[in-house]
């Protein structure tokens, strides 16, 4: 399947990507594409009838969210064979990127109509560049899970992953989801972005216990930025289990000596107390 979008005549589908905050992002090319089309189907009409009214934007506008998304496809797909081009976008940031779209894209491509993406803002592809960790390879990984379960069932099937790893992540229960991010990552340098773009943008860098107690709860949401696994080449089990024995001749408790040992060396402390305990 060959799509050349520019050099047939097929209906398109524009995947139409908006500011995240600052309206001055918004690309000619975007806004170009959102007058010419036949319809926009938004996410939230309401949220993009004031996007569409700062530029002027006349295109009628239809819903197309994660609760009708499935037929609202079909009824895309036939504005597609009526031979009307359409653009989608979501409240912010790009079509798809956790946001709806995916159902309504696969069934455009397997109709054999184009579809077509215009460039915009990303805020994770933001938050990775401004990050300082390592930008390649890196995988985005959507949305951190709710419930503690699924979050360290979450983090325990990445942790591995030989790549910066990026999420979004909500303020309700910031705190506690970063203590168990270390709990299982260990103290990996991460960086917290929000407010992208607007006025009080804000990047947070440094080591997971660092970042802990900089934060102050805020509203809205972040980008998450994690630094890869790092492979202990110079030291072995034994030798961090001599550091603890080490510390816990100095006066630490057993739990102490094991959290500091797993701070220093950027290990789970739970790991390491599960280790520790398999060799006593």
């Amino acid at each position: 399947m060959i799509q050349q979008s520019f050099k047939n005549n097929m209906p398109s589908l524009f995947l139409v990507a908006t500011p995240i905050g600052n309206l001055q992002e918004m690309t000619p090319r975007a806004i170009e594409t959102l007058k010419t089309v036949d319809v926009i189907a938004a996410e939230d009409t309401r949220t993009t009838k004031k996007l569409l009214q700062h530029f002027d934007i006349k295109t009628h506008t239809i819903s197309h969210h994660l609760h009708n998304e499935k037929q609202s496809s079909q009824g895309i797909l036939d504005l597609l064979a009526e031979g009307k081009n359409v653009a989608l976008v979501s409240d912010a940031g790009y079509p798809l990127i956790s946001d709806p779209g995916q159902t309504l894209v696969s069934e455009v491509v397997k109709e054999g109509y184009n579809v077509i993406p215009i460039s915009g803002s990303s805020a994770f592809l933001n938050a990775l560049v401004a990050s300082g960790l390592v930008t390649q390879p890196f995988a985005f990984m959507g949305f951190l899970e709710a419930k503690e379960s699924q979050l360290r069932k979450q983090l325990i099937q990445n942790k591995s992953l030989p790549m910066t790893t990026i999420y979004y992540v909500s303020v309700h229960k910031l705190e506690k989801t970063l203590e168990i991010i270390e709990e299982e990552y260990g103290n990996r340098n991460i960086c917290m972005a929000r407010e992208i773009t607007k006025l009080h943008e804000e990047f947070v860098r440094g080591t997971i216990s660092e970042v802990r107690e900089a934060l102050d709860v805020v509203k809205g949401e972040f980008v998450l930025v994690i630094e890869a696994e790092q492979i202990q080449d110079e030291k072995t089990i034994e030798d961090f289990l001599s550091d603890i024995e080490i510390a816990i001749s100095n006066g630490q408790s057993v739990s102490r000596a094991i959290a500091t040992v797993a701070k220093e060396n950027g290990l789970s402390k739970n790991e390491l107390y599960a280790t520790y305990h398999e060799n006593k």
